[in-house]
C-alpha cells in the first residue's frame, strides 16, 4: 500500500481513503512534524510539532514501531498520561 501522506513543494498532500482507521502517520514538512490521525468515525486529526529536538527524533523513525515507541517515551519522560 502506498503511504498515504506525502509532502511536495506546496505542501502536505493526504489520501484519506487510503488511511487505515487508528493509525497514525506523519510527515515533517518545514521542520515541523505532522501527525495525521483517522479516527474511527473517519474524522481526520491533524497535530503539528516544532519542538526541534522531538522533530529530529520522528525524522530518523524507521517503522511505525519506531514512531509509537518514541512517542510512548516522551510521554513517560514528560510525565504526561496518553
Amino acid at each position: 500500500m502506498d503511504y498515504p501522506v506525502s509532502v511536495d513543494d506546496k505542501g502536505i498532500n493526504l489520501k484519506p481513503e487510503k488511511m487505515e482507521k487508528e493509525k497514525l502517520y506523519h510527515c515533517i514538512f518545514k521542520d515541523k512534524a505532522i501527525l495525521i490521525f483517522k479516527d474511527s468515525q473517519d474524522v481526520l486529526n491533524c497535530y503539528e510539532i516544532e519542538e526541534k529536538d522531538l522533530v529530529d527524533k520522528i525524522r530518523v523513525c524507521n517503522n511505525q514501531e519506531d514512531l509509537e515507541k518514541l512517542f510512548d517515551d516522551y510521554l513517560k519522560s514528560q510525565n504526561l498520561k496518553n
